[in-house]
């Protein structure tokens, strides 16, 4: 589906007058059963800007985009682009209006090739009336270019890092010739390279007077990409301000509602015995010769560029993908993990870092998404589970992690990213783990509920659980670890101390 011609008229007539109001918003209420997720909230756009919208987990950052990008209708409010009012009937029709969106959670098909991701719906036709997928290749490698991005168009999707999905998922945004475009979270995945080259491509599409609304829990984003912010909070307009006005303390503040006075909250916890030894562990082609020792207590930070072997690492411990050779011992005991069955077994818990596709159940409920794992035999008698005592502790650890939902029963599939995130680590707690590993905990996550969870993994560690965290963010590996191993293309290149880090240091070791 391309852009009407009536879009594409409108959008030449604005051409040419930076500042020109894109889109606007007014008095918008959207309900859920039990809970109203935006009430009277007001938002505008400018072309050729970059507008940052800020706020806590639940805020109602995403669901104002998706009414904006048609997904969701409100129950109360007017939308005007470019000046006339609108109503949008659903996505495509947004898409014919010009307003494009890239989603949080990537919607790529994993068996289809980049060009037919990108193009679908719209593939170019030959005279017999077959797709002309040469075209169709053609046609992207020219977006890319003009991207600057470095993909084969005829490579499958599933082949793809992360991060190369997510420029995937921009070029296909850029395709479609919209002048307004929603991109929520889309640095969650990048690399600090990735992330310049993802700027360079929106001041470019600055220039073309492209209005760009930008969702981040990033501070450092903010007053490096965006030209002016909005903050929400529990579903209500705070403020609109220039980023140049306002410093990262006061947009914590407008966020939040409080001091946010330490945000690595790490507590010095008694380290005592080697819980987990790993020795030359192997995964052919993905890693190589891996060895440390992890002790009660303990926060062992995992560093790394994208592509270093880090996720692989964890997924090997915990028997997603068993490692090929190699030893691991529990405390001093050899063992073999061989399913995340084995690793549980052992007091092991693993939080994903892929929410959607590997961590929760979407069509379930928050309660059976966090149930699931504890679902063992000390909760099941006679071939029944105890419901009455799992409710229990699963709505014990929702109040703990101040889960924002309606009930237990709402599909997790309708909360926001961040409160999706502490429903599958309640979900390991509950398993009452020795040994928890944390691949990237706070993606996604807002600047209040990280510092909780920040608090939470301190806490876990001066009860004597070891804990392994994967973090693509620099200063939440030094400010919570005791230790940092540090990895580089498959291989562990150092461990540092935590009095002797630096970003310097590691950096130095991430990327030799």
């Amino acid at each position: 589906m391309m852009i009407s011609e009536k879009t594409r008229a409108a959008i030449e007539r604005y051409k040419g007058k930076p500042g020109d109001e894109l889109l606007r918003i007014e008095g918008i209420r959207k309900e859920f059963p039990g809970v109203v997720a935006l009430d009277d909230v007001r938002f505008s756009l400018r072309r050729g800007t970059v507008h940052a919208l800020m706020g806590e987990n639940g805020a109602g950052k995403s669901t104002l985009m998706k009414i904006i990008a048609g997904i969701y209708t409100p129950n109360k409010g007017e939308i005007f682009l470019r000046g006339e009012k609108v109503r949008l009937n659903g996505p495509l029709d947004a898409l014919e209006r010009g307003i494009a969106m890239i989603h949080q959670e990537l919607a790529l098909m994993p068996f289809m090739t980049v060009a037919e991701n990108i193009w679908i719906r719209r593939e170019p036709i030959n005279r017999m009336g077959i797709i002309n997928h040469a075209e169709m290749a053609r046609k992207t490698q020219e977006l890319f270019d003009r991207l600057n991005i470095r993909i084969d168009p005829l490579s499958e999707v599933r082949f793809l890092t992360v991060a190369q999905r997510q420029m995937v998922e921009i070029a296909k945004a850029v395709s479609y010739e919209s002048d307004v475009l929603i991109m929520d979270e889309p640095t969650s995945a990048l690399t600090e390279t990735e992330v310049e080259h993802l700027f360079e491509i929106i001041r470019d599409l600055k220039t073309r007077g492209i209005g760009i609304v930008y969702i981040t829990h990033k501070m450092n984003e903010l007053f490096e990409i965006a030209d002016e912010f909005s903050v929400f909070r529990d579903g209500k307009y705070v403020g609109t301000h220039a980023s140049s006005e306002v410093t990262r303390d006061d947009i914590i503040r407008m966020m939040v509602g409080r001091e946010i006075t330490d945000m690595f909250p790490k507590e010095e916890a008694e380290i005592t015995d080697t819980i987990l030894s790993v020795e030359g562990l192997t995964l052919e082609g993905t890693f190589h010769d891996i060895s440390f020792d992890l002790r009660k207590g303990e926060i062992l930070g995992l560093a790394g560029l994208v592509g270093s072997g880090r996720s692989n690492v964890a997924e090997a411990l915990f028997g997603v993908t068993p490692a090929t050779s190699g030893r691991v011992r529990i405390d001093g005991q050899e063992v073999r993990i061989a399913s995340p069955a084995d690793a549980m077994k052992h007091g092991m818990a693993f939080l994903t870092e892929d929410r959607k596709d590997t961590g929760c159940f979407l069509p379930l409920s928050i309660l059976e998404n966090m149930q699931i794992a504890m679902l063992q035999e000390k909760n099941v008698r006679m071939g029944f589970v105890e419901q009455g005592e799992v409710s229990r502790q699963c709505e014990e650890m929702r109040e703990a992690l101040r889960v924002k939902t309606p009930n237990m029963q709402e599909r997790i599939e309708n909360l926001s990213g961040g409160n999706q995130q502490k429903v599958l680590i309640a979900r390991w707690l509950l398993t009452k783990p020795r040994i928890l590993i944390l691949d990237e905990p706070t993606r996604g996550i807002d600047v209040g509920a990280k510092a909780e969870i920040h608090r939470l993994i301190s806490r876990l560690a001066g009860e004597g659980v070891a804990v392994i965290m994967i973090s693509s963010e620099l200063p939440e590996v030094l400010g919570m670890s005791d230790r940092i191993m540090v990895m580089h293309e498959g291989h562990m290149t150092g461990i540092l101390n935590r009095n002797e880090a630096d970003q310097v240091k590691i950096m130095e070791l991430a990327a030799r």
